[in-house]
């Protein structure tokens, strides 16, 4: 992951539901959501046995994105 210093939002599926299990971003409240995996200028290694994202949402957070 970059130093860029953009914000954006996350959530763990477009209605908010964290038992998919994926990580969703988006950087404008108005785009659609897309798979982080979608962002390779932001996204992190998979940790073995957490959800997918997670340790890019870690991250994100750190940076102050907005995890909805």
């Amino acid at each position: 992951m970059n130093n860029n210093s953009q914000t954006g939002q996350m959530t763990w599926r477009p209605d908010g539901n964290i038992s998919v299990g994926k990580l969703y971003m988006r950087l404008n409240s108005w785009e659609r959501w897309r798979l982080y995996t979608e962002f390779p200028e932001h996204v992190l290694p998979d940790l073995p046995g957490f959800s997918e994202g997670y340790a890019t949402c870690l991250a994100l957070l750190k940076k102050q994105w907005q995890l909805i």
